[in-house]
């Protein structure tokens, strides 16, 4: 029996990645954003996002390091499955992180396989050019669709020299679309288009046949995506210059909690009416009932 046969009558046809190059050949914008937990996973598969990737940006907004280099695999695996348990309609990718694929292609495939296997991720997410193509090739042979990774790549933050815009000489644009032609050719399904020139990322996504996202790459790609706690005001550093923040949970979550500690200091939480009572007879009984004091 074919598991469409178990969807509800309410449930939203999922997404899946011939829709996303159908919306590249259409010209209809695709919307992505990163998630980490079973809450925000959900709301942003409710408000119809596209595709939900566990990035390894978990590492610096979610537990706190200051780059993404340390998050383990095992890490990425755990939020990865609280993800999927909450996503209905929505492409969940996850990140492979630092250290999963650099050493070789093999390693490279089976962590992949444990991302599917796993944690349920519909794709795996990889940083790096014309160097990856092999891993792609091998990925795309194994059935598990991959997104590269190009310009401001995090993982390769010690080798730039720190979080700089990629892409702005000649050579190096030279070297974009090298990269993204080979990753295309190789199989990759989509890319990530990261700090680079506007310029630079319109013209990779014009000449490569596959859907490219951006972020911090300007308007012309085929899709956009942002760090949630970005988008919410959820971190504790200053936003990158390609971030727009739609909300302010920072200030939501502060204001209730303030007020929460102030109602328990003043005890006016809980109030009567928010405590449990016991029957009539029961507190009568204990009304009645000896008082005990401690020794």
């Amino acid at each position: 029996m074919s598991l469409t046969n178990f969807r509800t009558a309410d449930a939203p046809a999922p997404v899946t990645f011939p829709a996303l190059q159908e919306k590249k050949h259409t010209g209809q914008p695709i919307t992505a954003l990163t998630a980490y937990d079973f809450a925000t996973a959900r709301l942003v598969d409710e408000a119809g996002i596209d595709l939900i990737l566990v990035g390894d940006s978990l590492a610096q907004v979610v537990l706190g390091y200051d780059s993404t280099l340390p998050v383990t695999v095992d890490e990425m695996l755990h939020h990865t499955r609280a993800v999927r348990r909450a996503v209905r309609r929505a492409i969940v990718a996850a990140d492979m992180p630092f250290g999963s694929y650099q050493a070789s292609e093999v390693e490279g495939v089976a962590n992949a396989v444990r991302f599917v296997k796993e944690a349920g991720a519909q794709a795996v997410k990889i940083e790096g050019g014309a160097s990856r193509a092999e891993l792609v090739e091998r990925l795309t042979a194994a059935e598990i669709p991959v997104i590269g990774h190009l310009g401001l790549t995090p993982q390769s933050v010690h080798r730039m020299g720190g979080y700089k815009v990629q892409g702005k000489s000649a050579a190096a644009i030279g070297a974009l679309l090298h990269d993204a032609h080979t990753l295309e050719a190789a199989g990759a399904a989509m890319l990530v288009l990261e700090g680079m020139p506007r310029e630079v990322a319109a013209r990779i996504t014009a000449e490569v046949g596959i859907p490219t996202i951006g972020i911090g790459a300007g308007p012309d790609c085929d899709g956009q995506i942002l760090v949630f706690h970005d988008l919410v005001n959820l971190t504790f550093s200053t936003p990158a210059k390609f971030v727009r923040q739609y909300g302010d949970a920072a200030a939501l979550f502060r204001n209730a909690v303030e007020g929460y500690r102030r109602d328990v200091v003043e005890r006016t939480f809980p109030a009567d009416e928010e405590s449990y009572h016991l029957p009539k007879e029961a507190a009568a009984a204990l009304k009645d009932a000896p008082v005990r004091h401690g020794a």
